[in-house]
């Protein structure tokens, strides 16, 4: 009844002040009424207002018992408690948002904080498991490209291994992808050879360079750059890999550099002669998830996240990629290295 009367303050003031006017309208403007007649209006009256603070105060009795039920659970009430309040109309509802609304509030943000941190911590969880299960899986993979070496029939040497070699990129994609997702994504920034790290990513895929026989065109410039290597290798094991996905015969992959003393920054283009990308497509490469309309011509089944993971590794590294393309011609991928990641040997 306290918590009444003070949410009501100014409800049960206004009564208050009615029953005096009353009384005042009595004194002075009533002079041939007779005190019976008086104290009788008084007791209607006054019956009157009680009854209609009982019904109110018993409907806010009410709402309180409901709300403080509800606060009592582990679970986002905000949805609950409309429909329930959706029985009393819409006065009720209304008014009790108005007076109670904060703690509503407070109880769902708590509830959904919880839900948050026990949902980071489940995928944190799910990301270490992934990561040590690919370490593990690494062992007996060295034991089969190694067996592998020793099978004297020559095709089926070459076609094991290429199954092998396919499963190695694919537990180093996610190895790294699972890297690329935590909250501990970790960077170590230095002064890194460019074409050194180029050279990397064409020795990380040699052998599948080599299977498509891939006419391979270096002009990259031995610069300095400000970038961490093992991501930026990855970034660019994701583009020749891409390029190796839709590639026709003949293929190319030329890769080379330029720098732009204006803007003080080196751009680094990755090209082949494959495919291409449909324009409708172009805007859309980088999304989570997206394959594309083109579908590898049915060779290959995209998961459509090494792209989207490069994207996400060059924006933490401070870099920026965009792609240009001609649907059958050429896909030209443009990594800038700004200005202030870069000085020249």
């Amino acid at each position: 009844m306290i918590g009444y009367v003070r949410k009501n303050r100014l409800w049960l003031g206004l009564c208050v002040f009615l029953i005096g006017s009353f009384h005042m309208c009595a004194v002075f403007f009533m002079w041939a009424a007779s005190l019976q007649q008086v104290l009788y209006l008084d007791l209607l009256l006054s019956v009157a207002v009680f009854a209609a603070a009982w019904i109110d105060a018993a409907r806010y009795s009410k709402r309180q018992a409901l709300k403080n039920e509800l606060l009592k659970c582990k679970h986002v009430i905000c949805r609950e408690l409309s429909k329930e309040l959706l029985r009393q109309g819409a006065y009720g509802r209304q008014e009790l948002w108005q007076e109670e609304g904060l703690d509503v509030a407070e109880h769902d943000v708590h509830v959904l904080e919880e839900q948050l941190r026990e949902q980071f911590d489940l995928n944190c969880d799910l990301q270490d498991y992934i990561a040590a299960w690919c370490h593990e899986v690494k062992l007996p993979l060295s034991a089969s490209m190694l067996m592998n070496e020793k099978i004297s029939d020559s095709t089926l040497r070459m076609a094991q291994k290429e199954q092998l070699e396919t499963i190695r990129q694919q537990l180093h994609g996610a190895l790294l992808g699972c890297k690329v997702q935590s909250s501990l994504f970790d960077l170590h920034v230095c002064a890194v050879n460019l074409l050194e790290c180029v050279r990397t990513a064409i020795h990380n895929n040699q052998y599948f360079l080599i299977q498509h026989q891939f006419e391979i065109v270096l002009e990259a410039e031995p610069v300095q750059v400000y970038t961490d290597p093992s991501w930026f290798v990855y970034v660019l094991d994701q583009l020749i890999q891409n390029a190796m996905k839709y590639s026709t015969q003949n293929p190319v992959l030329i890769i080379r550099s330029k720098q732009s003393p204006e803007r003080q920054e080196t751009v680094l283009l990755v090209e082949d002669h494959g495919e291409g990308i449909r324009q409708s497509d172009l805007k859309r490469i980088f999304e989570r998830g997206y394959t594309g309309s083109n579908h590898h011509n049915g060779k290959y089944k995209s998961t459509g996240m090494g792209l989207y993971m490069a994207a996400q590794i060059l924006e933490r590294l401070g870099h920026h990629i965009t792609v240009e393309s001609e649907y059958g011609v050429y896909t030209r991928f443009m990594i800038v290295l700004n200005a202030s990641n870069l000085t020249n040997l």
